[in-house]
């Protein structure tokens, strides 16, 4: 499972909010939502959050390895 907890505390150490995602970056509330839910999004959203926060994708996006039965 790929998660995107950390983004959320790299948001916060960097002061951009979600309003400023959707209203200055313009950033899709939808693909917000989607990184909220750890559901998958495009590699170009991992790349402008990457640029916008001025960091590593590993900053910001983790595999949580899941047994697979």
């Amino acid at each position: 499972m790929i998660s995107y907890e950390n983004l959320w505390n790299v948001m916060k150490e960097k002061g951009i909010t979600q309003y400023a995602l959707i209203h200055h970056y313009k950033i899709s509330p939808a693909q917000i939502t989607r990184l909220k839910r750890n559901e998958s999004v495009s590699t170009h959203t991992i790349e402008m959050f990457c640029k916008i926060l001025d960091c590593e994708v590993g900053d910001i996006v983790k595999y949580i390895r899941e047994d697979c039965i």
